[in-house]
């Protein structure tokens, strides 16, 4: 009996003398007047297929040989065991050619395009990444991509946190308004949310512990292989709990992100070059914590210019990080650093109980963290202090007023989590529409 089945399944062999119908798309085609080689592709691989003009007759035959790289295809045919390409081959008895490609306009991605860009993505396959996303590179991205959101929804619901949404549009900013991005809206104007934190806040007294998997934006004109305009934010907020709580939670998910990809993308990585040691390290090490000013002597040891109360910007990140064997995470930032929503330490109100997770690698920050500036009285004189308006927080400001208690979060970056785990030379390479300072099409 004729079954519909993946090429993915074919290759396991698991179909070997059996007929198969096979969709799919044209990845290569190749041959003489009375036989063709048709690698087809699907979302599970690749696969050779063998058609004779023999054995479909010449109708079948002509529109197969004139069946381009993309056309869409459905072939039906023998699976037999070959020591050739992938272990197996279809010996194809009927064909249908379905969605056409023009020989006027054929598909652009051509293998010289694909190899001008080893090292990088060019604007040649940026500009065209709509199609780029059929190649095998993408595909293996895109799938180990699903893996890690999946991996970061699993562990916050396994610990019965609950997933809870904020709105896109906001009042105020979180982290600055340079980097914010206006919105007309009705009138008046409004922002597109750099983090989900603050209303998170106003649902943690009812959920008490919650994430969220959502889109952020900011405003940021750096052109560095790690910043979007439109990235991915992973965010945790949980009630009655300090810094170090937050970190332990950081650091689960990150080993769980790691671990997930090794036991279901282990192709995957290594089709993508990736050290499979390294993920595992990565996957079962404990993370270590190293203070802000330990940090700063550090810098200073190896000679970069940084004084004490700087935040550190990605160049210093790299050098710091540049011998790590595992992400590190920073801690007790000075208070003059950070916004007015990190808590004063209680030892040293110079200090704010914060924290930042640097992966090694030279990829920096990937999760930014901590307590919450969480009674009434400390968040007014930070948010005076700051010379920050009122009036656009102060609902949140009223969370302290009803009932206040000691809770943190954080908010990770999946992208960058992506590109680091899996390797990626850019982070565009770890979604399927980058938007950057130059680029918002496709």
């Amino acid at each position: 009996m004729t079954k519909d089945t993946w090429i993915g399944d074919v290759r396991t062999g698991e179909h070997d003398g059996a007929e198969v119908e096979l969709k799919g798309w044209v990845h290569r085609s190749r041959g003489s007047n009375k036989i063709r080689f048709i690698v087809l592709r699907d979302s599970t691989g690749t696969v050779q297929c063998v058609i004779k003009r023999e054995v479909v007759g010449d109708e079948t035959f002509e529109a197969m040989k004139g069946a381009l790289v993309e056309s869409s295809v459905i072939l039906t045919g023998i699976v037999e065991s070959t020591e050739r390409e992938h272990g197996h081959e279809v010996q194809v008895t009927s064909a249908v050619v379905v969605g056409p490609v023009n020989p006027e306009r054929p598909f652009p991605i051509t293998e010289s395009a694909m190899a001008e860009a080893e090292g990088g993505e060019t604007e040649f396959l940026l500009d065209n990444r709509h199609l780029y996303l059929r190649t095998g590179r993408m595909t293996s991205m895109l799938k180990m991509r699903s893996t890690v959101f999946g991996a970061i929804h699993s562990y916050f619901r396994d610990r019965d946190f609950i997933e809870y949404q904020a709105p896109n549009f906001v009042a105020g900013a979180v982290e600055g308004g340079s980097t914010l991005f206006e919105v007309p809206y009705f009138g008046r104007t409004a922002y597109l949310t750099q983090s989900w934190q603050l209303y998170a806040e106003a649902a943690m007294p009812a959920l008490e512990r919650l994430y969220t998997m959502a889109p952020s934006f900011r405003a940021e004109k750096s052109r560095t292989r790690r910043h979007l305009t439109e990235f991915w934010h992973a965010e945790m907020e949980m009630a009655w709990a300090s810094n170090d709580d937050i970190m332990v939670h950081g650091e689960g998910v990150v080993r769980h992100i790691a671990r997930s990809l090794l036991d279901e993308r282990e192709a995957e990585l290594i089709e993508q070059g990736r050290d499979l040691n390294l993920v595992a390290r990565y996957a079962d090490s404990p993370y270590p914590r190293m203070r802000y000013d330990e940090a700063v002597e550090t810098l200073q040891g190896m000679g970069v210019e940084i004084e004490w109360g700087q935040d550190l910007d990605y160049s210093k990140e790299k050098v710091l990080t540049a011998d790590f064997d595992v992400p590190t995470f920073l801690t007790h930032y000075p208070r003059i650093a950070k916004p007015f929503y990190h808590r004063p330490d209680p030892d040293d109100t110079k200090y704010v109980l914060c924290h930042d997770l640097l992966a090694p690698e030279g990829y920096g920050e990937i999760i930014g963290g901590g307590e919450r500036t969480w009674s009434e009285k400390e968040i007014l004189e930070r948010i005076d202090e700051e010379g920050t308006p009122r009036d656009a927080y102060e609902f949140y400001i009223d969370i302290r007023r009803y009932g206040g208690v000691p809770h943190g979060g954080f908010g990770l970056g999946v992208d960058r989590v992506c590109a680091w785990l899996t390797g990626a030379e850019h982070i565009r390479e770890t979604i399927a529409f980058p938007r950057d300072s130059r680029r918002v099409t496709p």
